[in-house]
């Protein structure tokens, strides 16, 4: 039978957490409140609970779940590459609502359907949900609902569609917004969007330079025209990335380094000691080997930003 903790109270809280963390170790699946929708959790590095999660929203393989962590370090550790742009998107976002898409690390042993080598990886803006992190690890994380129906906002909703299916249910109100994650793709030269979502295109833009999105490549990516195209565009990417820099490299002392920026940087963020204490937290992930697995489609209703229709 499930249990259900009212986060709210401290107590109720604290014993929520651990009974969580107790859960997850086990294998089985909890509800947690993230900074976009509320999204149901299993161990990422245990295929049973994974596939669970998968059967418990009426999805198969096809559509693996997104990894939410509570440290960069921790983040960084499941991916093989972040490319030229992830970690300042990182600097930028994160904790927050943005997605990225990379290269799996190919020494961990963990299957999360058919992911075609990737890992679609967010540190969510959400105090509760960062600290059950730290104590469990990566968690795989899709929105908590069956599969066709809208993302669950609030416990009771979450409880009505996955009832027993699920062990705890952490209630921690209603979540932070109904906008899904945004999801960018850094598994190829040049930044891709596949999702537009909770930060803005825009703002990506200011940071990357050149975002390509799916009006920029009509034919196959492997045509010689597309990779033109992709040539020019990481070309422009580099340059305007370089003169950002410069820029903010150049403003004078005291000077904030939005002041040099194209636009404004507007961050939501965790009060700075909690802040810290994210990126500092040691890497979760065990190093032994993956079994690689598809690339996905982007959902609206994920959490995680995850890549699910």
């Amino acid at each position: 039978m499930s249990r259900r903790y009212d986060c709210s109270e401290p107590m109720e809280r604290t014993r929520g957490i651990a009974e969580a963390v107790s859960v997850v170790r086990r294998g089985e699946l909890i509800v947690m409140p993230t900074d976009t929708v509320y999204g149901v959790a299993a161990d990422a590095f245990m295929p049973p609970a994974v596939t669970a999660l998968l059967e418990a929203k009426g999805r198969g393989r096809e559509m693996p779940p997104p990894v939410l962590v509570g440290s960069v370090r921790a983040a960084t550790a499941l991916v093989e590459d972040l490319g030229t742009y992830g970690q300042d998107l990182i600097d930028e976002f994160w904790p927050g609502a943005l997605t990225l898409v990379c290269r799996a690390n190919p020494n961990l042993m963990w299957d999360l359907g058919e992911t075609k080598g990737t890992v679609a990886v967010r540190m969510p803006m959400h105090e509760l949900a960062v600290e059950l992190l730290k104590e469990t690890g990566p968690l795989a994380v899709s929105s908590a609902n069956l599969s066709g129906r809208s993302a669950a906002r609030n416990v009771d909703e979450a409880e009505k569609m996955l009832g027993d299916s699920v062990a705890v249910y952490l209630d921690g109100g209603v979540s932070g917004h109904a906008d899904p994650s945004t999801i960018i793709d850094l598994t190829g030269p040049v930044p891709r969007l596949l999702r537009a979502g909770a930060v803005p295109e825009d703002r990506i833009r200011s940071v990357v330079g050149v975002l390509l999105t799916d009006e920029d490549d009509p034919d196959e990516p492997d045509t010689p025209a597309m990779s033109d195209t992709a040539t020019k565009a990481a070309a422009d990417a580099e340059a305007a990335a370089l003169s950002l820099r410069k820029r903010r490299e150049s403003a004078a002392p005291g000077e904030p380094a939005e002041a040099v920026s194209d636009t404004p940087s507007a961050k939501p963020s965790l009060s700075k000691g909690d802040a810290a204490q994210t990126r500092d937290a040691p890497a979760e992930a065990p190093a032994d080997v993956v079994q690689p697995a598809a690339e996905p489609s982007p959902a609206k209703d994920d959490p995680a930003g995850g890549r699910e229709s």
